[in-house]
């Protein structure tokens, strides 16, 4: 029990504790009042006393000092001490603040890491804003340009990048400011890599990828398309990423022909050497690049590379090996090591792998099931027995699921079908395994840092989609909430921050407090480690819902 009394002029607290049915004084907080001098000048000092009793007798304590609070609280306190009324129902006002604080928290850390001056290259303050909203456009909504003004409605991104709303996102404006970055791109690119990584790069990983430009543009940016599709109508562009060892981009070029890795690495290597200053680096590939340049090439150059290879070479290996060193089904070690033919391999495990290949693998036979049980109801009588083996042949090649089915016809010319189970059963026992081959050194490498290479690779062939800006903010954030423990998807995560409802209260038309509403105790902690708590304070604000367009 609480009740409010009055000693020697301070206002007190009381708290009571009942005890056998009798109410004992626990505890007296109170308000006091402290007047000091100081050079002929009076100075007055508020704090929160906490007095009470225990075995060693009466005892006192600061609880917390009043003085740094403003005036307003102050008053307040008093006031409920008191036990009066605060205020008029009517002069009370909960309004309830922008819930896009996605894209607050965007915004401070852009200002947090001075990416404003990244751009001050680009001289025009309204190709600036377009293309900071584009990059805040392609962490929050995955979707292209074009489609960013759909997906942008009724959110604040123009207020966030300082748009005015009859600028808006219209399609000439995005090709206009994509354009227009060309030119300073270097400089964009030198001050990302100086930012993220203050010189200290030791290992740069790379990828050759295509892409393509959508909608209609009057300078014929949009002809460019496919690559590596044989499409002959469309011309062809070809991206090139490098990446440091946390995944973070430190380059990309586009390059307008056609063209393999044999021909771009060099050049890629002049680059880096002279824009960032890098000498060395070590080549990661994903699958299918093996047989475009080979082990010998590198080596040849001096040049580490770690590759991921094909299933038929997984396979090979997996003969190759003795029984004692083949990974059974109950053997779920995350990572094995194997030299063979002075190479290098890791074999790795990757969770999510064994659940696509096995739901691959149920589609692939319960649709062959369906196939051959209406094959099998209407099988003529009489046919001949090669026909209908190429017929069955066929199907099974055309399902992809020839290595789990055994068929054939019996003396009594019928046919007939079952299940391999023993290839299923041993396709399950490497189903979640993928191999890297590598020519670098045991001795210089782990396998855990090869495999850590490998993973980045797969990160930034995720993130080809969006621009380089845009990926270089979501690695960056990747690596710092990282640190904090934190290993959450970017975009996800933000856009869980939607479910906040910030509420401000004000008091005579004066703001008072700031409520989260609609925080859960898990979201909390990821705010707090994320360091994201500020930018859901009024001062971050990005305005009223009203002010979306």
């Amino acid at each position: 029990m609480i009740y409010n009394s009055h000693v020697g002029g301070n206002i007190c607290i009381n708290v009571l504790t009942k005890s056998n049915g009798i109410w004992e004084k626990e505890c007296v907080m109170c308000l006091r009042e402290v007047k000091s001098q100081q050079r002929s000048k009076d100075y007055k000092s508020y704090f929160i006393q906490e007095s009470y009793r225990n075995k060693k007798g009466l005892r006192a304590q600061t609880i917390y000092n009043v003085a740094a609070l403003s005036e307003e609280i102050q008053e307040l306190m008093r006031l409920d001490l008191h036990r009066k009324r605060i205020s008029e129902i009517e002069d009370l006002r909960l309004e309830e603040q922008s819930n896009f604080r996605d894209l607050a928290v965007l915004r401070e850390t852009w200002d947090w890491w001075g990416l404003e001056d990244v751009l001050a290259s680009v001289k025009d303050p309204n190709k600036t804003k377009h293309l900071q909203a584009l990059i805040f456009g392609r962490i929050l909504f995955l979707c292209s340009k074009l489609f960013l003004k759909e997906e942008a409605w009724g959110t604040l991104l123009e207020q966030a990048c300082s748009l005015e709303k009859s600028e808006g996102f219209e399609e000439e404006g995005f090709y206009r400011e994509w354009m227009g970055s060309a030119g300073v791109w270097s400089r964009i690119e030198h001050e990302l890599f100086r930012r993220a990584s203050h010189g200290r790069v030791r290992l740069v990983l790379y990828d050759l990828s295509s892409t393509y430009f959508d909608g209609e543009d009057p300078n014929r940016l949009a002809r460019y398309g496919y690559s590596r599709d044989y499409q002959e109508e469309q011309p062809t562009v070809i991206l090139s990423m490098a990446t440091d060892a946390e995944g973070i981009a430190v380059h990309v070029e586009v390059h307008r022909d056609n063209r393999s890795d044999s021909t771009t690495i060099p050049k890629l290597l002049v680059t880096l050497w002279r824009r960032l200053g890098i000498a060395k680096a070590v080549f990661v590939f994903d699958c299918g690049t093996r047989s475009l340049l080979s082990l010998e090439v590198l080596m040849g150059m001096e040049r580490g590379s770690v590759a991921r290879a094909t299933w038929a070479q997984f396979q090979e290996l997996m003969d190759k090996l003795s029984l004692d060193r083949q990974p059974e089904l109950w053997d779920r070690t995350k990572r094995m090591d194997v030299e063979k033919d002075g190479l290098w391999y890791i074999i790795a495990e990757r969770e999510w792998l064994a659940k696509r290949y096995l739901e691959r693998q149920e589609a692939r036979i319960g649709k062959t099931k369906l196939l051959l049980e209406e094959f099998k109801r209407n099988a003529r009588k009489g046919e001949d027995a090669f026909c209908l083996d190429s017929r069955v042949g066929r199907m099974l090649e055309r399902c992809k699921a020839h290595k789990y089915i055994r068929y054939g016809i019996d003396r009594k010319v019928r046919f007939w079908w079952k299940l391999h189970e023993e290839e299923s059963a041993k396709e399950e026992a490497t189903d979640d395994r993928y191999l890297l081959e590598t020519n670098l050194l045991p001795t210089e490498y782990s396998a855990k840092k090869v495999l850590a290479h490998y993973k980045n690779l797969c990160e930034a062939n995720q993130a080809f989609c969006r621009r380089f800006p845009a990926y270089w903010m979501t690695a960056r954030l990747v690596a710092e909430w990282s640190k904090r423990g934190v290993f959450k998807h970017v975009p996800r995560l933000l856009r869980r921050l939607q479910t906040i409802r910030p509420s401000l209260l004000s008091v005579k038309g004066k703001p008072a407090a700031c409520l989260l509403i609609k925080i859960s105790r898990k979201l909390n902690r990821l705010l707090e480690k994320t360091a994201s708590l500020p930018a859901f304070l009024p001062a971050a604000g990005l305005g009223n819902p009203g002010d979306s367009s």
